[in-house]
């Protein structure tokens, strides 16, 4: 049984009055409901009896993090806990960030908050924010500390008096948990190079090169350009480290459950500084077995529902989202299974939704995104997506090879053709992106860029082509409103909402210049934004846009996920269409023209669905009836419908 819904339930009577409740006699209550789980969970990986040591270290650990939680955010939990799954709202929409390129640091933050509000979004992602190398960080998920904040960004007391607004304010905070690694610069890392057999018992080290080219033999390479191999010779101490990501990034060896232990503790220190969701970093990659991929095994799965179990005792307000960008039967294990369902990860990226949008913007057809979303898996039902258009990584072309070559296309050259569309291989295409991290001996490569850029008004602008202009900005504005009306929780990369280009600057620092993905991580432009007055510029009237459809969301309850998103065969290649269905057969029908030309919808789709009365069709983006005159209806090239029904 889900186990959040299940403490809902038990403490139901205690919730109804928050002032009278006992945080302490509630968290007894947790820890005996979830007990079970956790020791099933902790002897299925740590099987060997000396670990029962560590187990007994675990069940004292757990009230002694509990106590270090502050009375405020005990009382936060259980209002979140009474507040159900407040995650799956129709009110959340969220915003991704890195705090010093959106506004210098986290007072920089505290003081957008109107910004934030006035756009509609209640709900932060902050990227990395603690202490890292001085040189490559890997955008900051290289972590020297997991508490400590970087003095670029503030101060531990301008993050705690940042996340007190938030709350005051009703805006939900993410952080990232880097689970999987610590940098090289890590306390724990350094005694591991001063030669301390404990810590280096921490991670994977070894002497020769006997096991780590055992595990080459089966692991595949993340960064192939700029960090071949998964092994990094360290002569310090003459042993070799297992760096999966970067050559600075330790993976950590949860073989030993000491380290599971620290990184618990290290978990609970960083949410009591007021984080609402936390954000599993490369959880896919946890558990490593020689023979493997060592991804999304088994064990990866039981030690992330470890630390939701022990974590929800704590604080069970909070929740976990599973960065995970895997093929989609493996993204939907990561809400859990079996007995684990509902207790593993509560949000995960809707990655494949993502690259199939940026499939059909090339195309120009839906074939493949409808083909694979209507043979997708149903996630759990307390569960629900992040959507969004772009992150501040890459943009992957995770499709399904099999249903590409069911439309028959070959996969190799269709892959080839999106890399040539978006990273200036084609003359005629609009996109300005750029590779990263291609491999010519497979052909397999992603793509980097804004996206406004990639979507074509740089190029337009450039070109100074009205025409093209308008297409970009449809565009824009569409892809956001498919991600605004689809189950889950929309996620907007800072600067899209007022139609930020590529930043070329990166280039001029030696620590970012070999990582295209700099070019779509730009500096917020409060220029732009003090001119959003200007109204018929492509930044006001995408924001202007945005902030219309963010609200018509939080007005409609079907836009809330309750597993109630319809995909409707439109019989067009080009066309995209879904239902949010509702209580008293309230709906709203999303209907999105992904060509650059007219195309037609037959007029009996709509009727059969119910939203036609008396010969016409009620838009509610556009708050027009639209009078249907035939047969036919025609819809515009990068049109966006959200019909309601009458």
């Amino acid at each position: 049984m889900n186990q959040t819904a299940l403490h809902r339930m038990l403490a139901l009577k205690d919730l109804k009055d928050l002032k009278k409740v006992s945080p302490q006699n509630l968290f007894d209550l947790r820890v005996t409901t979830n007990l079970p789980l956790i020791k099933e969970l902790f002897y299925s990986l740590y099987k060997d009896p000396k670990h029962d040591l560590y187990f007994k270290e675990l069940l004292e650990l757990l009230p002694s993090l509990f106590q270090t939680r502050s009375d405020e955010l005990k009382l936060h939990d259980l209002y979140l806990l009474k507040k159900g799954n407040w995650y799956q709202s129709e009110n959340m929409v969220g915003m991704q960030l890195y705090v010093d390129l959106f506004n210098n640091n986290l007072k920089g933050i505290e003081e957008k908050i109107p910004y934030f509000k006035t756009l509609g979004i209640n709900f932060l992602h902050l990227m990395p924010i603690t202490t890292r190398p001085k040189g490559e960080n890997d955008g900051g998920y290289a972590v020297n500390s997991y508490t400590a904040v970087d003095r670029r960004f503030g101060s531990k007391k301008d993050l705690l008096s940042l996340t007190s607004k938030l709350r005051a304010e009703g805006i939900y905070l993410m952080l990232d948990f880097v689970v999987n690694h610590t940098s090289d610069e890590y306390p724990w890392a350094k005694k591991a190079l001063q030669g301390s057999a404990k810590y280096q018992g921490y991670y994977f080290m070894y002497p020769d090169r006997t096991i780590p080219d055992a595990f080459e033999a089966s692991l595949p390479e993340v960064f192939p350009a700029t960090s071949p191999g998964n092994f990094t010779y360290r002569k310090e101490i003459d042993h070799w480290v297992m760096t999966v990501f970067n050559s600075y990034q330790w993976d950590l060896n949860y073989k030993n459950p000491k380290v599971f232990l620290e990184m618990l503790s290290n978990l609970v220190a960083m949410i009591n500084s007021g984080v609402d969701v936390v954000r599993f970093d490369a959880l896919a990659f946890l558990w490593k077995n020689i023979g493997t991929n060592s991804q999304n095994l088994p064990e990866a799965h039981m030690l992330i529902s470890l630390f939701r179990m022990c974590l929800q005792t704590i604080a069970p307000g909070v929740i976990f989202l599973a960065e995970a960008i895997v093929a989609p039967k493996e993204i939907i294990k990561y809400f859990g299974e079996g007995n684990r369902e509902g207790n593993e990860c509560d949000v995960a990226y809707n990655a494949s939704l993502m690259a199939l949008l940026w499939n059909s913007i090339a195309t120009k057809k839906t074939l493949l995104l409808n083909k694979t979303l209507q043979n997708s898996l149903p996630k759990p039902q307390e569960s629900t997506w992040i959507n969004y258009v772009r992150c501040h990584d890459d943009i992957g072309l995770g499709l399904d090879d099999h249903y590409i070559s069911e439309l028959g296309w070959d996969p190799w050259l269709h892959r080839k053709f999106l890399l040539d569309y978006y990273c200036q291989g084609l003359d005629w295409s609009p996109a300005v992106g750029y590779q990263f991290m291609y491999n010519p001996s497979t052909g397999d490569g992603r793509i980097t860029g804004s996206c406004a850029s990639l979507l074509g008004l740089e190029k337009a602008i450039r070109i100074q082509h009205t025409a093209a202009i308008e297409h970009a900005i449809q565009k824009i504005l569409m892809l956001h409103g498919i991600i605004l009306s689809y189950g889950g929780i929309p996620l907007i990369y800072a600067g899209d909402e007022i139609g930020t280009l590529n930043d070329y600057s990166y280039l001029d620092d030696d620590h970012k210049k070999y990582d295209s993905r700099w070019v779509n991580r730009p500096s917020h432009s409060w220029q732009t934004v003090a001119n959003l007055k200007e109204k018929e510029t492509p930044s006001s009237i995408i924001f202007n846009g945005l902030k219309h459809m963010i609200s018509i969301r939080k007005k409609n309850k079907v836009f809330a996920d309750a597993n109630n998103t319809i995909l409707h065969d439109p019989r067009n290649p080009h066309l995209f269409m879904f239902e949010r269905s509702g209580k008293n057969k309230e709906g709203v029908l999303v209907l999105a023209n992904f060509d650059e030309h007219p195309q037609i919808l037959g007029v009996d789709v709509l009727h059969s669905l119910g939203y036609v009365k008396d010969g016409t069709l009620s838009d509610i983006l556009s708050s027009q009836k639209r009078k249907l005159n035939s047969g036919l209806m025609e819809v515009q090239p990068y049109e966006l419908l959200w019909l309601a029904k009458p």
